[in-house]
């Protein structure tokens, strides 16, 4: 009787109904998983035949060809697998042990995941269930979690075991040897928790990271219902989740003549959390103390990227960070900053040589030049190949000579005004004001982006206010505008850097209210700053600014505007306006023209 009741109590039957199955190779078609309704022996049989065929039936015809010794498995309690002959027929899956059975021993069959009905839905969780032929069950171990040997387990991991049977809590809790963590010779602080099947293992604290731990239940757990020990102790390790590690960068580390336009990337070795690496404080660029402004991003691939918002400046040196605050998706933050450097390209600025006949200050093509205010200084020469009446409020410093000036419109120039006919221009003023119209062309040719290609593109997106910017070739898609702030030329120490700006349509600085182009720490020269405009310039038309550099024009220059006439805040350029078709328009301007 009390035999029966034993089997009884022991017996379990798992049926299991689900409303869709896990994903695999098909598309469910049928709306139930496959599932073990029964047995032979029936689970926590016991006195089983040496000579037992072991059976499983499924709810459902199964694909034959996931069911092999892969996938029925047949174990003593001791974990020694047992050697036999898999078949399927019907619904119907049938272990041949190779040999007899063992007399008193307790087994464990399993059906694995890997078995399949016809339609590709898989087993959604191993089938287990133990039998004996003897009249005592040993208990085993079925699952660990962690499994042995798994990776990247989480710091704060609870271990757990599911036993085939259940245990006597007292036999797993209160001896502090049963179920214990170790890593290597060192006891790990933890709590054990027992529940239906499951012993619990809390570590008191965190787990170290990237380290080997070793599991063990010892035969110390003893069955509920019979106090059967385990038959051999259960151990089993596991790794911890490591730091993550940048392990790869572009541009790499000490890189040279690294792109303008670059953007910069670091590659992890573990998936990363996206919110931490584009906080604009984790992943940052600097050129000296100064932080770069650029987007960051973090993409498939484990590959953070920094696109800087401007090109970068040529010949310099950046550094770039990638701070502790990257975290893993496991929460693990780089065990260190990551640092590294490179240094951009130098864009190669061919020899400009300067026409001897390119003296004039201010040149208005064929047009004339034009002055409005009684404070405009050219401190240089003037010239323009159309007559001299063309030429409106301005005064010879060298001669007196008088070129329609009024009471309200009378500048100076210093060092002489080039016409043609009639007075006070002449054929010889007007060859030389040719030759300056020649020389002035030929320089506007040389510095184009068909003679000289390759600069830095599109910096600012057109907008050069607010930037600092090394010698170098800057190219707009169309228009260079510098009325967000002003422009800084940083030399980096050298006086004879030389800037090329080349805008294939305009050319606008200041706007609403004034802009500067400077020379950071007063280093540079003016006439070593070229400004090729495709169309028209024009310079700090709200009054005010100092802009610097040799403007060529195609099509017109104009400085300041007729509402600052009676103004004496002056518009100041270091360096020359010259247009070489069209006319150039100063209002209360001062022209200081380099040597």
């Amino acid at each position: 009787m009390k035999t029966k009741n034993l089997l009884l109590t022991l017996a379990i039957v798992f049926i299991a109904f689900f409303s869709g199955c896990a994903e695999d190779d098909f598309v469910e078609t049928v709306g139930v998983c496959p599932v073990v309704i029964s047995t032979i022996p029936a689970n926590g049989a016991l006195e089983v035949p040496f000579n037992q065929i072991i059976s499983a039936t499924f709810n459902e015809v199964m694909n034959q060809s996931t069911i092999d010794e892969s996938t029925f498995i047949v174990k003593k309690a001791d974990g020694t697998a047992v050697k036999g002959k898999v078949a399927y027929s019907g619904t119907t899956a049938t272990f041949t042990p190779a040999s007899p059975l063992s007399p008193k021993t307790t087994y464990t069959g399993r059906i694995t995941t890997g078995v399949k009905d016809v339609d590709g839905n898989a087993l959604q969780q191993d089938y287990v269930w133990t039998f004996s032929t003897g009249l005592i069950i040993v208990p085993t171990v079925i699952s660990t979690d962690p499994a042995d040997l798994a990776t990247n387990v989480p710091l704060n991991k609870t271990i757990t075991a599911t036993f085939s049977v259940p245990m006597d809590p007292s036999t797993i809790i209160s001896p502090a040897t049963t179920f214990t963590l170790k890593q290597g010779t060192t006891v790990i602080a933890g709590v054990v928790t027992y529940s239906g099947t499951t012993a619990s293992f809390k570590p008191t604290s965190p787990l170290n990271l990237n380290t080997v731990y070793t599991a063990t239940i010892t035969t110390g757990a003893k069955s509920l219902s019979q106090g059967e020990p385990l038959a051999v102790n259960k151990v089993w390790s596991f790794t911890t989740v490591s730091a993550p590690t940048v392990t790869a960068t572009d541009p790499r580390d000490n890189d040279i003549e690294v792109n303008l336009n670059k953007t910069i990337t670091a590659t992890f070795d573990l998936a990363m959390d996206p919110a931490s690496i584009i906080n604009p404080t984790t992943f940052t660029l600097r050129q000296g103390t100064t932080v770069i402004a650029g987007v960051v991003t973090y993409t498939g691939g484990n590959t953070a990227s920094f696109n800087p918002v401007n090109s970068l400046d040529p010949g310099l040196t950046y550094t770039a960070t990638i701070t502790t605050g990257a975290k893993s998706t496991f929460g693990i933050p780089l065990a260190n900053d990551y640092v590294w450097k490179f240094t951009t390209a130098v864009v190669a600025t061919p020899p400009i040589t300067v026409s001897s006949g390119l003296f004039f200050g201010v040149f208005g093509g064929n047009a004339g030049i034009t002055n409005q205010g009684l404070f405009t200084v050219v401190n240089g020469a003037i010239g323009t190949t159309a007559a001299s009446s063309l030429v409106t409020g301005f005064t010879d410093g060298t001669n007196g000579d008088v070129y329609t000036k009024t009471p309200l419109n009378n500048g100076v120039v210093t060092d002489g005004i080039f016409t043609d006919a009639p007075a006070p221009g002449n054929a010889t003023k007007a060859a030389t004001a040719l030759a300056g119209l020649n020389a002035a062309r030929d320089l506007y040719n040389s510095i184009s982006p068909a003679s000289m290609p390759g600069g830095v593109a599109n910096p600012g997106a057109g907008e050069l206010g607010g930037l600092t910017l090394a010698p170098g070739i800057y190219t707009a898609s169309s228009s260079f505008a510098i009325t967000n702030g002003n422009l800084v030329l940083n030399a980096n120490g050298d006086p004879n850097a030389k800037w090329y700006f080349q805008a294939p349509s305009s050319l606008t600085v200041g706007d609403s209210a004034p802009s500067s182009v400077t020379f950071l720490n007063g280093v540079g020269n003016p006439n070593n700053v070229y400004w090729y405009v495709g169309s028209t310039a024009v310079i700090n038309y709200a009054g005010g600014g100092v802009m610097v550099g040799n403007i060529i024009a195609n099509s017109g220059v104009t400085l300041s505007s007729p509402a600052n006439s009676t103004n004496p805040f002056l518009t100041v350029l270091n360096g020359r306006a010259i247009s070489l078709v069209a006319s150039v328009t100063m209002v209360n301007t001062t022209i200081n023209v380099p040597n």
